[in-house]
């Protein structure tokens, strides 16, 4: 979607000044977080639109390059146009977790016996979300979901950038909001826009407490790489 390790505390101090308008967000998670993010005045693709095979890299571009260093925000300009990135599934073969939904419009779910929940997606069409350097752009995606969340909700945090579970890759920013979530569940949202290649990816783990939240996030990690375009 292995992975290096993220401040699994990040954000808890912040939670307590998140306004309860956010628990919308909270709702998106616990429905499946299916969230189509593409331009609103742009028709919705049919559910059985195929989901795009691994992308293809414009001529000139050094996928290998790029594949090799980490991707902090200012780097996303060195992917190519265009282009999308991916999210892993290794989780499903994770120990505990079960596919529940496979690339459905460019959306997975997965389950674990502890009742945590992850979604993971990649939206094409993000050029409406486009503000800059990609953290600006990634703010703008945690707004259109929930017009109240403020830039200083959202840490800085990292996933895995290719790799595998048992051969870790490099690191790629995103941005993270944790929260608790009405009914009491635990949820944190990992998102990163990538402005040049048009593309999002957009991870949220939602669980029953704190406590498990933590340890399906160290799954994440491991097991939900983004992939970087290959040629």
């Amino acid at each position: 979607m292995e992975m290096p390790t993220t401040a699994q505390r990040a954000g808890r101090a912040w939670n307590r000044a998140v306004p309860l308008a956010i628990a919308g967000l909270g709702a998106v998670l616990l429905g499946g977080c299916s969230v189509d993010v593409r331009d609103p005045s742009v028709p919705a693709a049919p559910a059985n639109t195929p989901v795009l095979s691994t992308p293809t890299i414009t001529p000139g571009h050094d996928a290998a390059a790029v594949a090799g260093r980490d991707l902090p925000f200012a780097a996303g300009g060195t992917l190519a146009p265009g282009v999308p990135v991916g999210i892993s599934d290794e989780l499903k073969a994770a120990p505990g977790w079960k596919l529940v939904r496979e690339n459905v419009a460019g959306a997975s779910q997965y389950a674990k016996a502890d009742g945590c929940v992850v979604a993971a997606r990649v939206s094409t069409g993000q050029a409406p979300l486009v503000r800059g350097e990609d953290r600006e752009s990634t703010v703008a995606l945690f707004q259109y979901l929930d017009a109240t969340i403020q830039p200083s909700y959202l840490k800085t945090e990292t996933l895995q950038w290719g790799g595998a579970p048992d051969a870790p890759g490099k690191k790629v920013e995103v941005l993270a909001l944790e929260q608790a979530a009405p009914g009491g569940r635990s949820t944190a949202v990992l998102a990163r826009v990538f402005g040049a290649a048009g593309s999002s990816a957009y991870i949220s783990v939602s669980c029953p407490d704190a406590a498990t939240l933590a340890s399906a996030r160290n799954d994440v990690l491991r097991y939900l790489p983004l992939v970087p375009p290959t040629a």
